[in-house]
């Protein structure tokens, strides 16, 4: 029998939405409209991680590398956060509880703005509204990192503030993009407008 060739589907917008709804729950946490991370834990597994990583798996099987990687790599640092949170809750006992340094956390957030800034250089590749995705995670990571390691309770307040307006914007800008994707496909054409590469790359010859 002769075997049948399939090709996946762009899974673009399903990590989007993905990323969209956890940011969308927990910056409602962060902005103090909502309390505690008990309840952005089920939204931190299955849409910030479970959603990305199926996305990042099929983006790397079309070949996406720079997809791929975005999406699992984001979709990881959701099941990490949420095993904080755990951590933090007691969950996981009291011994980890008791022996946790959050200012690992506040490194780990510098880990992910290095990451989150090389790959807003190679975003200037895909689309102005993923660039600005990406320029929104850098200053969420920025405010982040410093409201979990300054000693500045005036600094960590403002940076906290600000990582909450940032995640939000994350939020509705991926809203859009995905919603974007899903149309083009549904449609055949571009309903909503998301722009070009921001600078052209140069090939050789």
């Amino acid at each position: 029998m002769q075997q049948q060739h399939t090709s996946h589907p762009d899974p673009t917008a399903l990590g989007l939405f993905g990323l969209a709804m956890v940011t969308l729950v927990a910056s409602s946490q962060k902005l103090g409209l909502t309390q505690g991370t008990s309840m952005v834990l089920p939204w931190a597994i299955f849409l910030g991680a479970m959603a990305q990583l199926v996305a990042g798996v099929y983006d790397f099987k079309k070949g996406n590398a720079f997809g791929g990687t975005a999406f699992i790599a984001y979709g990881f640092f959701w099941l990490a956060v949420g095993m904080s949170w755990l951590i933090s809750m007691g969950a996981l006992g009291d011994a980890l509880k008791t022996a946790a340094d959050s200012r690992q956390l506040g490194v780990a957030f510098i880990g992910y703005l290095i990451f989150t800034l090389y790959m807003t250089i190679g975003a200037t590749q895909t689309n102005t509204v993923l660039f600005a995705i990406f320029a929104l995670i850098d200053v969420l990571f920025i405010g982040l990192s410093i409201s979990v390691l300054s000693t500045n309770e005036a600094l960590k307040e403002a940076a906290h503030q600000l990582a909450a307006y940032a995640e939000l914007l994350i939020s509705l800008a991926s809203f859009y993009l995905s919603a974007a994707y899903i149309f083009k496909a549904q449609f055949g054409k571009t309903l909503l407008p998301i722009g070009g590469k921001l600078f052209a790359s140069k090939t050789t010859a």
